[in-house]
């Protein structure tokens, strides 16, 4: 009985994991099937603002800090900053750990229109954007710093699945990760600050 449960048990998740697998494939088809020159330099430039706007919003914050003298402002940023690195030391070491080849390398039919590393899981580019965002958000939360950097964000996301260089759980791995990073950086602090 209890090898029937078990056969039962993993037969369900083989099951699961193969519709998940074809769901995550197919969603990434129909957003990379759309192909135009101009689309593509759009979405190569939207993933290439992530190193420079992530370096520059929590560099921006701290710097501002020290003109107006507020270190409170000045604590936002290095927040910002340890979210970023935390955020990035985590994606990079589930990077190397899950190894999941790049969706253009495993389907002939998606076309990779960017140069990228062997490595999939999860798009460090996401996580960058979503813990810049959320990092931008939680230090201004204010709907016109909102609302701009979250729109920011999905935009990089989906420009890593239109260039066929992420398949969408890649996207929402780093969604989480970056958001992750960013409200546990702040919880941190508030649990600091209380002690």
């Amino acid at each position: 009985m209890m090898k029937i449960k078990l056969f039962l048990l993993l037969s369900l998740i083989s099951f699961l994991k193969i519709q998940s697998q074809n769901a995550d494939i197919n969603l990434l088809r129909k957003i990379n099937a759309d192909s135009s020159l101009a689309l593509d330099k759009l979405f190569k430039g939207v993933s290439y603002s992530v190193a420079p706007l992530s370096v520059a919003s929590p560099a921006s914050i701290i710097l501002t800090g020290f003109i107006r003298k507020d270190e409170a402002l000045k604590r936002e940023g290095y927040k910002a900053s340890a979210s970023l690195l935390l955020a990035g030391v985590l994606g990079t070491s589930l990077k190397y750990a899950i190894q999941r080849e790049r969706p253009f390398k495993t389907y002939g039919f998606i076309h990779g229109k960017d140069k990228v590393g062997p490595l999939s899981f999860p798009s460090n580019h996401t996580t960058f954007a979503f813990a810049t965002a959320t990092s931008l958000s939680l230090s201004c939360p204010k709907w016109y710093v909102v609302v701009p950097s979250y729109l920011w964000a999905s935009g990089v996301a989906y420009s890593r699945m239109y260039l066929g260089v992420h398949y969408p759980s890649d996207v929402f791995g780093g969604i989480v990760i970056g958001i992750g990073s960013s409200l546990l950086v702040w919880q941190i602090d508030k649990w600091m600050g209380k002690n």
